[in-house]
């Protein structure tokens, strides 16, 4: 199989998407999605404006023409700044640019951006602004339903009024309170409750605002029937990381488009990818460390990642320990 470059109209990615995940959804890992998708809207890690500014552009910035549609997420509470950032950024050509409202780690606090700005509506419209005013891209934001002692109920209709009051059309709303005060990140994503009929609700009530979910979708199915409920979007996090062929396979379907590759043709797709970045002096594991769950609940999936896992760090793994991995599978599939 070899994967075309399709161009397919933006304004409908979005009906289904990968979230943004630090550590996770680097360039590598949005290549080997985008083997199983050429719909979904993929995003980058989030990158800090000021890292942006700072630091190595072309390292944090520079991505795959096949990744498209893409999207740029920063992080930031300085309009300037972002300002600044979106500016850099607009000559790589990102689908879209995400303001990150919603991250709860403990550094996005201290740097007063991620989901600490629930609490500051005004100062986000302003950043939203300043973006816009350096791009041509649609930007966008992903915020939480509320912080710590927050209002859900009251706090996100203040917040979606301010980010609408700002000229942006597209909200992804993580259907879950972020508690700042006592809990983890990873706490964060599982301990507060899903709050999926309140993100219906701010639907119906900004008809004119594209509104997508996040958190706790963990099915295509799932996806399709909060779709059919009147969402715009879904989109999916950890699951997409950790069994990709079980949400991305087969996504395409949302919009009626029947590109559903099998796992096997996707290894083998990633092959002449991963040739090309060993041949450019890039180490394997940099790319195969984000196929583990290529083949999760499938005969040879722990193989697959026995192999992966064990050599593909090792300097000078190379090709061989991919095809004997792909071997293994192959044969306990048979």
């Amino acid at each position: 199989m070899t994967q075309a470059i399709t161009l397919f109209p933006k304004s409908t990615a979005h009906r289904l998407s990968v979230a943004p995940m630090m550590d996770w959804t680097d360039r590598h890992c949005r290549v080997f999605h985008r083997m199983m998708t050429r719909r979904a809207m993929l995003y980058t890690e989030m990158v800090t404006s000021a890292a942006v500014i700072n630091g190595p552009k072309a390292r944090l910035l520079d991505f795959s023409g096949a990744e498209h549609p893409l999207a740029l997420q920063l992080g930031g509470s300085d309009p300037g700044e972002l300002a600044k950032a979106t500016a850099i950024a607009r000559d790589w050509g990102y689908d879209e640019v995400n303001l990150n409202c919603g991250c709860p780690s403990d550094r996005v606090q201290s740097g007063c951006f991620g989901a600490v700005l629930m609490e500051r509506p005004a100062l986000v419209a302003e950043c939203l602004s300043a973006m816009q005013s350096e791009t041509d891209a649609p930007v966008t934001v992903k915020c939480r339903i509320g912080v710590d002692d927050q209002d859900p109920e009251r706090a996100l209709p203040d917040f979606l009024d301010h980010v609408a009051r700002a000229g942006v059309r597209l909200v992804v709303i993580h259907a879950r309170k972020a508690w700042l005060k006592g809990l983890s990140p990873k706490e964060n994503r599982e301990i507060p409750p899903l709050d999926h009929d309140l993100v219906l609700r701010m639907k119906a009530r900004y008809p004119e605002l594209t509104i997508c979910l996040n958190g706790g979708v963990t099915s295509l199915a799932q996806a399709k029937s909060l779709l059919d409920l009147g969402l715009d979007g879904v989109m999916i996090g950890r699951v997409a990381y950790h069994d990709p062929g079980a949400v991305l396979i087969g996504a395409d379907a949302l919009w009626g488009d029947d590109f559903a590759p099998d796992v096997f043709e996707v290894a083998g797709v990633m092959r002449p990818y991963i040739a090309a970045h060993l041949a450019a002096g890039g180490r394997m594991h940099q790319i195969t460390r984000h196929m583990l769950g290529l083949f999760t609940g499938r005969p040879g999936a722990r193989s697959w990642r026995r192999h992966l896992s064990d050599g593909a760090s090792r300097a000078g793994a190379g090709l061989d320990l991919y095809d004997r991995a792909l071997a293994e599978v192959s044969r306990e599939a048979a």
